[in-house]
């Protein structure tokens, strides 16, 4: 029996779409269900707005000019040839959800997705919410990754992973070693050698690829051939999946420019030593972990999962009704994890919300995307 205070209860945290994550993702997707009138809110786990992009270091600088930087219906501010900032991100995402007046609810980390009488129930700390459909919108970085050989080493070495980082003068005094050969590995290196001897250990080497070229940026041409919107049902998609690219460095430059000493796969570690995979080895005061992040899905207790825990689905499309991801890495393009394009993938997942039809008994139809 329901007391009235439970109808009460069931009446306001039922929603028709709940987004999960308040990112550029959820934000993107928000702004099309607002137009479309929806019942919905999002739900983002951090304490503030854009939590995610206040974690990452100080002088991060994206590799996408203000002109590729922006979601749908905000063109990012300022000169579209610019780099945005970490803080000029922070502060766009910001004003975005204030612009749109999106209804994104902080400091509320879901804890569980299941389907409870033919909706979907989302569990928060303290609520939980019904829903005729979900977007998951929580993105590809989610849990920061350090390798285990980390736990070898002797507590006096200063370790922490790239999302702790925030400037050289944060760390202690001396030498350091960064290991991840990624963007994030070769921008806080170049940062940290200005002020002292940095190392750098590169697992795999990246497809290094100019910023610029011929006055244009790397984005312009990627835009203008369609190359960043191929999808991965295509040929050269299915060719570029998978494949990390490094924009705007070159280990050469690195060393040459800036002095960093390059090494290869971390391969051991103990005490204060750390053992590469070409047999050499270096003594360590300050390891930075730019290994990456980990997906983490256990919490969806709904069979939309592989073995591997990744989701299956289809341009974002599950095959349980009114069930979607949004933001993930080559969810359907090289864009798709992508502040600029990111949106393209929001408004298709916003036409299948439409195109949802709860079943009259219980069950839930949906047509499929194409």
């Amino acid at each position: 029996m329901h007391t009235t205070a439970d109808v009460e209860r069931t009446d306001r945290n039922r929603r028709e779409v709940v987004v999960v994550g308040g990112g550029q993702a959820g934000l993107a997707i928000g702004y099309f269900l607002s137009k479309r009138g929806r019942h919905f809110t999002i739900l983002e786990a951090g304490a503030e707005p854009a939590a995610a992009w206040r974690e990452r270091w100080d002088s991060l600088r994206l590799f996408t000019p203000a002109r590729y930087s922006g979601l749908p219906g905000l063109p990012f501010p300022g000169d579209p040839d610019r780099y945005p900032g970490r803080d000029d991100v922070v502060a766009y995402l910001t004003e975005y959800a204030r612009r749109f007046d999106l209804p994104v609810e902080l400091d509320s980390a879901v804890r569980s997705i299941r389907r409870e009488g033919g909706a979907y129930l989302v569990e928060v700390d303290d609520r939980s919410y019904e829903a005729d459909q979900v977007v998951v919108a929580t993105g590809p970085f989610q849990v920061p990754f350090v390798p285990p050989v980390a736990e070898k080493l002797d507590a006096g070495v200063v370790q922490l992973h790239s999302t702790a980082y925030r400037s050289p003068d944060a760390l202690p005094a001396g030498p350091v070693l960064v290991v991840g050969g990624g963007n994030t590995g070769y921008q806080i290196a170049e940062e940290l050698s200005a002020s002292r001897r940095t190392h750098l250990s590169i697992g795999s080497r990246q497809t290094p690829l100019p910023q610029r070229l011929l006055g244009r940026d790397l984005f312009w041409y990627l835009d203008s051939t369609g190359l960043i919107r191929k999808t991965t049902d295509s040929r050269i998609g299915r060719r570029m999946e998978g494949r990390d690219t490094l924009i705007g460095s070159t280990p050469r430059a690195l060393r040459r420019r800036h002095g960093v000493e390059l090494h290869g796969r971390v391969a051991e570690a103990a005490g204060s030593r750390v053992g590469f995979a070409d047999g050499s080895s270096l003594d360590v005061e300050t390891v930075i972990w730019a290994t990456g992040f980990r997906t983490d899905h256990s919490w969806i207790d709904v069979e939309v999962l592989d073995e591997d825990g990744r989701p299956v689905h289809r341009r974002g499309v599950t095959e349980s009704p009114g069930l979607y991801f949004l933001g993930l890495s080559w969810q359907h393009t090289r864009g798709s994890a992508l502040i600029g394009w990111v949106g393209d993938d929001a408004e298709h997942i916003a036409e299948q919300i439409d195109a949802f039809r709860p079943a009259a008994a219980g069950g839930m139809t949906h047509r499929r995307a194409a």
